[in-house]
């Protein structure tokens, strides 16, 4: 009788085996998703914004978007967003020139600018100004002389959507400025971009738009994977809601993001997703 039940214990436990490595072979099932910080929201109030504030919490929670860096036209918006922060969503709020759309090609040369940064600036939390419009040589401007004179008194941040030029006048009136360039260039090719991060050690480069990550199947390529590797702490991830179909497709927009970031040592992908702003911004683990 012995040796009969030898052999279906000894197969009953090679099968409960076999389950025990099933199980452990797959931790990323029960792993949580890296938590994302957008460095590119919008909550547009012109007239109204398309998603109600407590759809658009309860979307970026679905997102796993824990962090979010809110600048608005007006900043109304972002009066809203931050005023329902919490543990669950933290806003970081920059305060942008703009009024209305038109303000985006005229608000360099416009002298009200400035009394809407002063005006704004007294809610007392802006930790930056942009995101703003700027290139070539409208960064020349008076105005956006008295703005950089203006953040420089204040520590404040910049949020540009800049070509090369106008950055590097903008760093030349402020050379330690810490600057999130929006949209890395867009389409500026890696070795650029290498060489923006290495003249100014405080550009930090948000991609948003950002073309030429990846390759129709989704893999990082060569050029961009160094970059993050070599630059872990110099990146940001975010939307750019600036039109309804951007809060349309926020989910597909952000959850894009993961695949590619998958790709990289862990640590380099959770400095992108999520240290880097909370380092930035003095975040809440």
């Amino acid at each position: 009788m012995n040796g009969e039940n030898a052999l279906p214990r000894l197969l009953l436990l090679v099968f409960l085996f076999s389950l025990g490595l099933g199980a452990r072979a797959q931790p990323a099932a029960s792993e949580p998703a890296l938590p994302l910080f957008d460095a590119h929201l919008h909550y547009n109030w012109e007239p109204s914004p398309r998603v109600p504030l407590d759809q658009a919490l309860e979307l970026f929670k679905r997102t796993g978007v824990r962090g979010i860096l809110a600048n608005s036209r007006p900043n109304a918006g972002t009066h809203a967003l931050y005023a329902r922060r919490s543990e669950a969503l933290q806003v970081v709020p920059f305060l942008r020139p703009y009024r209305v759309r038109a303000d985006v090609t005229s608000w360099f040369n416009n002298p009200e600018t400035m009394t809407l940064i002063r005006e704004e600036f007294r809610h007392g939390y802006f930790a930056g100004i942009g995101e703003f419009h700027l290139h070539g040589d409208e960064a020349r401007s008076p105005v956006v002389a008295d703005m950089i004179r203006f953040a420089r008194e204040h520590r404040m941040m910049l949020h540009a959507h800049s070509d090369v030029p106008a950055l590097d006048i903008l760093f030349k009136l402020y050379p330690d400025a810490r600057i999130i360039w929006a949209h890395t260039g867009f389409s500026l090719q890696a070795d650029e971009v290498d060489r923006m991060l290495r003249t100014y050690p405080g550009l930090i480069a948000e991609l948003s738009y950002r073309g030429g990550i990846t390759d129709s199947s989704g893999t990082i390529s060569s050029d961009w994977r160094r970059l993050f590797e070599k630059y872990p702490d110099r990146f940001l991830l975010g939307s750019d809601t600036w039109i309804d179909e951007r809060w349309d497709s926020y989910a597909r927009i952000m959850g894009d993001y993961r695949p590619w970031l998958a790709q990289l040592p862990p640590e380099v992908a959770r400095q992108i997703a999520w240290g880097n702003a909370a380092r930035l911004f003095r975040l809440k683990p």
